[in-house]
């Protein structure tokens, strides 16, 4: 009974000096007990239970309910609940769409390979409201070329409502490329976007080509494959560092490259006593020839030199691939600033402009080519948080200005409205 009703200030003491929480913790454990056997037993992933918003309305419901509740049973989950969810999530739609109409939408497209080998094309759109998923397009069957492409544009763009949508985003790939420029001809007031994080990972990927970035990186996965394919030498080298792996993971392959030799750098003092150590060359691996060559390697003081380097050039840039991979601010306002930073930040760096002038051309290629928009320059100049700080400099920036006119021309076709936000811009300007 103590479960369900409160106590009286004059009840007696259990061995927390609150018999309630007593009861609860001995009911809270049994239960969790009964949970996760069911969870072993269906072969569930432990980290259902990270869905803390939707179990922790189950688990509330439960026990609200109260002893005797019976579980569902297959027909329900599979027929009248599963319904009622599906209708759910089409009112969530409904609510997007509210959103869509009002403030415009972009389109994102996300083109990957599932297990069995199957291309798979996921179509989302976001909104200030959130993303949305809308659909996936099985494209196994069929080549992805640009037509193709144009025509899947097409269809997702005609859904929504071609007034509503601002942009499409996808990857670099030709074919996208070329859908793009199809696209612009069909729909002139919408943009083809390409992927922020997609093009920052292959300007690591060019930026990788160069030397020094080249032999850097070959020479560390030499020492790091040396290691990690020899079990015995593995756990050694986690001795030394404190069980740290030297690969950093990512979602994406460059930055794991440039993050794997930011783990080496964090590791270059445990690093060199291993490979100076009795027990490292007192073992066969101190007398194999890659052990030897490895050793080299992490001892040289050229090697290192090139990996300060890099950190140097690739450190802005991860920066910049944090912001567009993340989902906690929109993206548009900030990218044209985060660019202009990091580069400055490499910049401020070095005092040889050797050191980086290649790398500035290779990030200037991927910007003026294929990164920047027009919608980049609206998103700073509209961004109060960047703007108001940096007003003169904004002011003074030509390129920036004329993307921003660009972009009032191609989403606004109406003179007469162009005008208006040119008039209402001091307004904003002296808020």
């Amino acid at each position: 009974m103590d479960c369900y009703f409160s106590q009286k200030s004059g009840d007696k003491e259990g061995k927390s000096g609150n018999p309630q929480i007593d009861a609860k913790t001995i009911l809270r454990d049994r239960a969790i007990t009964m949970f996760v056997r069911w969870m072993y037993d269906a072969g569930l992933p432990f980290n259902c239970v990270n869905y803390t918003d939707t179990f922790s309305a189950f688990i509330e419901a439960v026990g609200q309910y109260g002893p005797g509740m019976k579980p569902p049973t297959y027909h329900e989950v599979r027929g009248p609940y599963l319904k009622k969810e599906v209708a759910e999530v089409n009112k969530i739609v409904e609510e997007h769409k509210v959103e869509w109409n009002k403030f415009g939408c972009s389109i994102m497209m996300d083109k990957w390979t599932a297990r069995n080998e199957k291309m798979i094309i996921n179509i989302l759109v976001n909104s200030p409201k959130g993303s949305l998923f809308l659909e996936s397009v099985d494209a196994s069957d069929s080549s992805t070329d640009s037509t193709k492409m144009y025509s899947l544009f097409k269809s997702t763009i005609d859904s929504i409502g071609a007034e509503n949508v601002v942009q499409v985003v996808t990857d670099n790939a030709s074919e996208n490329v070329k859908a793009g420029d199809l696209m612009s001809a069909g729909y002139p007031h919408i943009y083809w976007t390409p992927c922020a994080a997609h093009s920052i990972n292959l300007i690591f990927g060019d930026i990788f080509k160069e030397r020094p970035f080249s032999s850097i990186f070959n020479q560390a996965i030499r020492v790091h494959s040396y290691i990690v394919q020899r079990p015995l030498l593995l756990n050694m080298m986690k001795r030394f560092t404190k069980q740290r792996s030297l690969v950093k993971p990512a979602k994406t392959r460059f930055a794991t490259a440039f993050l794997t030799l930011h783990r080496m750098y964090e590791q270059k003092s445990n690093l060199k006593k291993l490979f100076v150590s009795d027990e490292y060359t007192n073992s066969a691996y101190g007398r194999e020839a890659r052990g030897r060559e490895s050793a080299d390697i992490i001892l040289s003081p050229l090697f290192w030199n090139n990996v300060v380097h890099a950190l140097k050039i690739g450190g802005p840039l991860v920066k910049v691939l944090r912001l567009v991979d993340g989902e906690q601010r929109p993206l548009m306002g900030y990218l044209y600033e985060a660019m202009d930073r990091a580069k400055e930040a490499i910049q401020v760096s070095f005092s040889d402009k050797r050191k980086y002038k290649r790398v500035f051309e290779i990030i200037d290629k991927w910007w003026d080519s294929k990164l920047h928009s027009p919608l980049h320059a609206a998103g700073l100049v509209l961004n109060p948080e960047l703007f108001y700080d940096n007003e003169e400099r904004i002011l003074g920036d030509e390129p920036l200005w004329n993307g921003y006119y660009e972009c009032i021309e191609t989403l606004i076709p109406e003179e007469s409205v162009q005008d208006k936000i040119t008039e209402q811009f001091s307004i904003y300007r002296n808020a």
